[in-house]
Protein backbone atom coordinates (compact mmCIF):
# COMPACT_ATOMS: atom_id res chain seq x y z
CA UNK A 1 0.00 0.00 0.00
CA UNK A 2 1.57 3.23 -0.94
CA UNK A 3 1.39 6.27 1.56
CA UNK A 4 -0.60 7.82 -0.10
CA UNK A 5 -3.34 5.57 -0.28
CA UNK A 6 -2.26 4.63 3.68
CA UNK A 7 -2.39 8.65 4.62
CA UNK A 8 -5.74 8.57 3.18
CA UNK A 9 -7.45 5.63 4.43
CA UNK A 10 -6.47 6.48 7.33
CA UNK A 11 -8.24 9.97 7.18
CA UNK A 12 -11.46 8.25 6.39
CA UNK A 13 -11.68 6.66 9.23
CA UNK A 14 -10.63 9.04 11.37
CA UNK A 15 -10.70 12.86 13.19
CA UNK A 16 -7.56 14.72 11.70
CA UNK A 17 -6.39 15.57 14.82
CA UNK A 18 -5.71 12.74 15.73
CA UNK A 19 -3.28 11.12 12.86
CA UNK A 20 0.29 12.11 12.85
CA UNK A 21 1.26 14.07 9.50
CA UNK A 22 2.46 11.66 7.02
CA UNK A 23 4.57 12.52 4.47
CA UNK A 24 4.79 10.34 1.34
CA UNK A 25 7.61 12.52 0.06
CA UNK A 26 10.27 12.11 2.94
CA UNK A 27 10.98 14.18 5.60
CA UNK A 28 11.03 17.85 3.75
CA UNK A 29 8.53 20.71 4.99
CA UNK A 30 7.57 20.88 2.11
CA UNK A 31 7.22 17.96 0.94
CA UNK A 32 3.31 16.98 -0.20
CA UNK A 33 1.39 15.99 3.08
CA UNK A 34 -2.09 14.34 3.41
CA UNK A 35 -3.99 16.26 5.99
CA UNK A 36 -7.15 15.47 4.81
CA UNK A 37 -8.98 13.03 3.46
CA UNK A 38 -7.67 13.29 -0.33
CA UNK A 39 -5.84 16.63 0.67
CA UNK A 40 -2.77 17.42 0.68
CA UNK A 41 -0.84 20.59 1.06
CA UNK A 42 2.91 21.40 0.56
CA UNK A 43 5.73 23.48 -1.02
CA UNK A 44 6.37 23.30 -4.34
CA UNK A 45 6.09 20.29 -6.03
CA UNK A 46 8.25 18.38 -8.44
CA UNK A 47 7.43 17.16 -11.70
CA UNK A 48 7.84 13.72 -9.85
CA UNK A 49 6.01 14.84 -6.64
CA UNK A 50 2.86 15.69 -9.46
CA UNK A 51 3.07 12.47 -10.97
CA UNK A 52 2.89 10.67 -7.47
CA UNK A 53 0.09 12.42 -6.60
CA UNK A 54 -1.69 11.45 -10.34
CA UNK A 55 -1.30 8.64 -9.42
CA UNK A 56 -2.84 8.73 -5.88
CA UNK A 57 -5.81 10.56 -7.05
CA UNK A 58 -5.38 13.77 -7.20
CA UNK A 59 -7.04 15.35 -9.79
CA UNK A 60 -6.66 19.49 -9.46
CA UNK A 61 -3.36 21.18 -8.13
CA UNK A 62 -4.27 24.86 -7.03
CA UNK A 63 -1.30 26.87 -6.88
CA UNK A 64 -1.14 29.62 -4.62
CA UNK A 65 2.64 30.89 -5.65
CA UNK A 66 2.43 34.95 -7.84
CA UNK A 67 3.74 34.34 -11.00
CA UNK A 68 6.84 36.07 -10.19
CA UNK A 69 8.29 33.38 -7.94
CA UNK A 70 10.44 31.07 -9.23
CA UNK A 71 10.07 27.68 -10.59
CA UNK A 72 12.32 25.72 -12.61
CA UNK A 73 9.80 23.85 -14.57
CA UNK A 74 6.51 24.81 -16.07
CA UNK A 75 3.76 23.43 -13.80
CA UNK A 76 0.73 24.31 -15.33
CA UNK A 77 2.10 22.29 -18.60
CA UNK A 78 3.37 19.41 -16.59
CA UNK A 79 -0.48 19.31 -14.83
CA UNK A 80 -1.73 19.20 -18.05
CA UNK A 81 0.27 16.52 -19.43
CA UNK A 82 -0.86 14.60 -16.28
CA UNK A 83 -4.20 14.88 -16.73
CA UNK A 84 -5.15 17.08 -13.96
CA UNK A 85 -6.79 20.85 -13.55
CA UNK A 86 -4.25 23.15 -12.45
CA UNK A 87 -5.69 26.77 -10.75
CA UNK A 88 -3.69 29.78 -10.46
CA UNK A 89 -4.59 31.45 -7.40
CA UNK A 90 -1.90 33.66 -5.59
CA UNK A 91 -1.78 34.72 -2.43
CA UNK A 92 1.32 36.56 -1.59
CA UNK A 93 1.04 37.32 2.29
CA UNK A 94 -1.02 38.44 5.30
CA UNK A 95 -2.02 41.57 2.87
CA UNK A 96 -4.03 38.80 0.71
CA UNK A 97 -5.98 37.53 3.54
CA UNK A 98 -9.13 38.82 3.13
CA UNK A 99 -12.97 37.62 3.30
CA UNK A 100 -13.26 37.66 -0.59
CA UNK A 101 -11.00 35.71 -1.29
CA UNK A 102 -11.39 33.26 1.37
CA UNK A 103 -14.88 32.83 -0.44
CA UNK A 104 -13.34 32.32 -3.71
CA UNK A 105 -10.53 29.62 -2.08
CA UNK A 106 -13.61 27.41 -0.41
CA UNK A 107 -15.71 27.18 -3.83
CA UNK A 108 -12.03 26.31 -5.85
CA UNK A 109 -11.53 23.52 -3.30
CA UNK A 110 -15.65 22.37 -3.33
CA UNK A 111 -14.86 22.57 -7.13
CA UNK A 112 -11.89 20.71 -6.84
CA UNK A 113 -13.59 18.07 -4.17
CA UNK A 114 -16.19 17.11 -6.58
CA UNK A 115 -13.16 16.01 -9.37
CA UNK A 116 -10.97 13.61 -6.67
CA UNK A 117 -8.11 14.66 -4.57
CA UNK A 118 -6.51 18.08 -4.47
CA UNK A 119 -2.93 19.46 -3.96
CA UNK A 120 -2.51 23.14 -2.37
CA UNK A 121 0.80 24.47 -2.61
CA UNK A 122 2.55 27.86 -2.22
CA UNK A 123 6.78 27.16 -1.28
CA UNK A 124 6.32 26.34 2.09
CA UNK A 125 3.07 25.63 2.50
CA UNK A 126 2.22 28.43 4.87
CA UNK A 127 -0.02 30.38 3.01
CA UNK A 128 -1.97 26.91 2.15
CA UNK A 129 -2.30 26.34 5.78
CA UNK A 130 -3.72 29.90 5.80
CA UNK A 131 -6.28 29.81 3.28
CA UNK A 132 -7.51 25.92 4.48
CA UNK A 133 -8.20 27.45 7.88
CA UNK A 134 -9.65 30.60 6.60
CA UNK A 135 -11.73 28.80 4.24
CA UNK A 136 -12.91 26.34 7.69
CA UNK A 137 -13.10 29.67 10.13
CA UNK A 138 -15.06 31.42 7.41
CA UNK A 139 -16.63 29.26 4.85
CA UNK A 140 -17.68 26.06 6.96
CA UNK A 141 -19.02 27.58 10.55
CA UNK A 142 -15.35 25.49 12.29
CA UNK A 143 -14.38 27.50 15.18
CA UNK A 144 -11.39 29.52 14.63
CA UNK A 145 -9.26 27.44 17.55
CA UNK A 146 -10.85 24.20 15.41
CA UNK A 147 -9.86 25.66 11.48
CA UNK A 148 -5.94 26.70 13.26
CA UNK A 149 -5.58 23.26 14.11
CA UNK A 150 -6.57 22.02 10.39
CA UNK A 151 -4.85 25.10 8.74
CA UNK A 152 -1.24 23.82 11.10
CA UNK A 153 -1.39 20.49 9.76
CA UNK A 154 -1.85 21.93 6.21
CA UNK A 155 1.39 24.02 6.59
CA UNK A 156 0.30 27.42 8.65
CA UNK A 157 3.06 28.88 10.48
CA UNK A 158 4.07 32.84 10.55
CA UNK A 159 0.76 33.54 8.90
CA UNK A 160 -1.20 32.61 12.10
CA UNK A 161 -1.57 35.94 13.39
CA UNK A 162 -3.01 37.23 10.52
CA UNK A 163 -5.65 34.29 10.18
CA UNK A 164 -7.00 34.88 13.74
CA UNK A 165 -7.39 38.48 13.17
CA UNK A 166 -9.08 38.12 10.25
CA UNK A 167 -11.19 35.25 11.54
CA UNK A 168 -12.18 37.31 14.68
CA UNK A 169 -12.83 40.49 12.68
CA UNK A 170 -15.28 38.39 10.47
CA UNK A 171 -17.01 37.03 13.37
CA UNK A 172 -16.14 34.01 13.57
CA UNK A 173 -16.37 31.62 16.86
CA UNK A 174 -13.74 31.33 18.93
Amino acid sequence: MSRFTCCTALRANSDSSDLPRLSPFGGSVTAPTCYAKDHYAGGQPTPGQLAELERAGVRTVINLRAADEPVDYDEAAEAGRLGLGYVAFPITGAADLDRERAQHFGALLDKARREGGVLIHCASANRVGAMVALDEALNRGRTIDAALELGRAAGLKALEPAVVALAEREGARR
